[in-house]
């Protein structure tokens, strides 16, 4: 999505902005893309209702460390294009992003997902299994096909109610909704109002909706990407917001750990369901452990 400044809803966003580079993806949505620092490559997948600005804090973090962070916006959100013929299934979701890859000239990278970027990413594991180094796992789904929408999630994809929720998104409610649901005390006013800017850019929120009812929860779905995840050949760690109330450590923690094979134990640190807004560095540190260290930790 090419923007003029005077675009940008704000000074925070313009500078966001600023910092990232246009990816032109041929025969598909276009995207916004941002890599700060040099060495292992590690990219970083977001989910709803954000963008990779959720990463603003944790690719400086990487590049400290010796890394090169990556992250890009979804089709549908952020400063990515919105079509309105867009596959915004996770299925179309990951085969764009395959192509997103391809056309940024990534090759072999660590992968770090959250949210829906997990199943989004599971799927892209099972395209290309060859090219994923490592695995890092903030809190997500697996096994989807047991998920039910958290009560505050399900009027975005119902006609005209939808509507309306996103509009309330992007309004002074999603501070204290924020706060509530997703980030412990941290990120300003400001900080946290820009996601609601982000939700509508250009389209009013037409195409998250779309995201929102695309969602995958299938047998089908599911079938396709645990035995890749079982299968796997790299190592893994799941580092997750111990205060998360809608995807909770204990049972959707555990789906992933079980889905992984993984006998590690799972990394908790002191965040809610948006962790990298509290926890930046840790969450850098963990991924420069799992880097260096080359086995699951």
């Amino acid at each position: 999505m090419e923007l003029k400044s005077k675009d940008i809803p704000s000074a925070l966003l313009q500078e966001w902005y600023a910092k990232g580079s246009n990816l032109d993806i041929p025969t598909t949505a276009s995207t916004r893309i941002w890599r700060q620092g040099t060495g292992p490559m590690v990219v970083c997948l977001h989910g709803v209702p954000t963008s990779a600005y959720l990463y603003r804090n944790v690719l400086p973090e990487l590049a400290s460390r010796g890394m090169e962070g990556v992250a890009l916006d979804f089709p549908g959100l952020g400063f990515a294009d919105r079509p309105a013929d867009f596959d915004y299934t996770w299925t179309g979701l990951s085969a764009w992003l395959e192509k997103a890859l391809a056309a940024a000239k990534i090759d072999s990278f660590h992968l770090v997902v959250h949210d829906l970027g997990g199943p989004i990413g599971f799927d892209l594991v099972r395209r290309v299994p060859q090219r994923i180094l490592s695995l890092t796992v903030l809190n997500t789904l697996v096994n989807v096909s047991r998920f039910s929408k958290p009560l505050v999630m399900r009027p975005f994809s119902v006609p005209v109610l939808g509507r309306l929720w996103v509009l309330q998104m992007n309004s002074p409610i999603i501070f204290p909704f924020f706060r509530w649901k997703g980030i412990l005390a941290g990120p300003n006013y400001a900080e946290i109002r820009a996601y609601g800017d982000l939700l509508v850019l250009g389209d009013g929120g037409r195409a998250f909706r779309k995201i929102m009812g695309s969602f995958e929860t299938t047998r089908e779905f599911e079938e396709r990407i645990l035995p890749p995840l079982r299968d796997r050949e790299f190592p893994a760690q799941i580092v997750w917001g111990k205060h998360d109330t809608e995807l909770p450590v204990t049972s959707m923690g555990s789906d992933v750990k079980r889905a992984l094979d993984l006998q590690t134990e799972i990394h908790q640190v002191e965040g809610k369901h948006f962790l990298q807004e509290n926890c930046a560095a840790e969450i850098a540190e963990r991924i420069a452990l799992l880097v260096r260290a080359g086995k699951d930790v």
